[in-house]
């Protein structure tokens, strides 16, 4: 047993962090690995801290902890499809009342926490037709609720002034009285369909912004950023930095890298490997000399120690180059909106 590791019991009460643990251990690694990369950053740590420290796993809660998370999944998926009542009286006919009663205060609870997520449905050309004419601030709190792509696909569909109107009130949008938020729902219900509780959350801000526009054209990226950089520089100087960071270097092709590291010296190029993917340092090192690739990884091999923040300057000024090469249209970046710009 690894030092500091605790084993599990058949009657202990588990954590919703441990009960993560065991699921991601008893599932494989490529499974575990995609799981991961949908959480939130303090929640992947605080799950990879009891996957750490977790012994053994007794076989009755490891099924007891993978027959939950398969009930919970299939009870978000019938409400999804046919609603808490529709999902409640499956989950009552096929499990015990009180577990039944338990994974339905889950899936409520979830779908409190989620206004306007009857419009995930709605057409996206049905919906601009409904919501166009509203006021930026109503829109902006609108898909500030809904998912990146559906957002993506609102904002696009605007016109260029209220796009940026829009996309101005998101940025600055941090929490919003829940009582604001009933109402404007209550006017999209009696034109729409029927909505869902909520509650109080943090929504909106400048993360929202640079995940709607990764995912729109770039004409409608670049229009939007410059209609706002009249304005507030600093805000699209943020945008900019969260739309494109050090690791989606990964998506510039060969040429595309070859060009970057004649900006690069050979000093900076190590510290902002320092902390890179396996998959990225490839992709580097074999746009380099043999010579140049061999200096680098030495570099790497006897750096030592570093500071966080030095390696996350490095990586900026790399990012910052990539950028100015690609507004220049001397790179072209993958998955954002390249394929449209180009004519073969």
């Amino acid at each position: 047993m690894a030092k500091g590791s605790r084993d599990i019991n058949a009657g202990d009460e588990l954590t919703g962090a441990k009960k993560a643990a065991i699921l991601l251990l008893a599932i494989d690694q490529e499974a575990a690995s995609m799981v991961l990369k949908q959480m939130e950053s303090k929640a992947i740590e605080e799950v990879t801290r009891e996957m750490a420290v977790i012994g053994q796993i007794p076989a009755t809660v490891r099924d007891s902890v993978l027959e939950e998370f398969h009930g919970l999944a299939l009870a978000t998926n019938w409400a999804r499809e046919g609603g808490l009542d529709y999902a409640r009286a499956l989950l009552e006919d096929t499990l015990d009342p009180s577990e039944a009663a338990r994974i339905m205060q889950q899936i409520s609870a979830k779908f409190r926490k989620s206004p306007f997520s009857f419009l995930q449905k709605a057409d996206t050309q049905n919906l601009l037709t409904f919501i166009q004419d509203e006021h930026p601030q109503t829109i902006a709190l609108i898909v500030s609720h809904l998912g990146f792509h559906k957002s993506a696909e609102i904002l696009g569909g605007l016109p260029g002034p209220k796009q940026i109107e829009v996309v101005k009130r998101v940025a600055n949008m941090e929490q919003t009285n829940p009582d604001v938020v009933s109402e404007v729902e209550r006017g999209l219900e009696a034109r729409l369909s029927s909505v869902l509780s909520q509650s109080f959350e943090k929504i909106g801000g400048i993360e929202t912004v640079a995940e709607m526009l990764n995912l729109v054209d770039r004409t409608t990226e670049k229009s939007i950023l410059e209609g706002l950089e009249a304005d507030d520089p600093d805000l699209v100087e943020q945008i900019r930095r969260l739309m494109f960071v050090f690791e989606d270097v990964l998506h510039v092709n060969d040429k595309g890298i070859q060009s970057v590291l004649k900006e690069i010296d050979n000093e900076e190029l190590a510290m902002g490997l320092k902390t890179a993917s396996d998959e990225l340092k490839e992709l580097i090192f074999r746009n380099m000399s043999d010579r140049a690739s061999q200096l680098i990884q030495e570099e790497l091999e006897f750096m030592g120690p570093v500071r966080v923040t030095d390696v996350e300057a490095a990586q900026q000024r790399i990012v910052d180059v990539v950028r100015r090469l690609e507004d220049a249209g001397e790179i072209i970046i993958g998955g954002r909106g390249a394929d449209s710009e180009m004519i073969v």
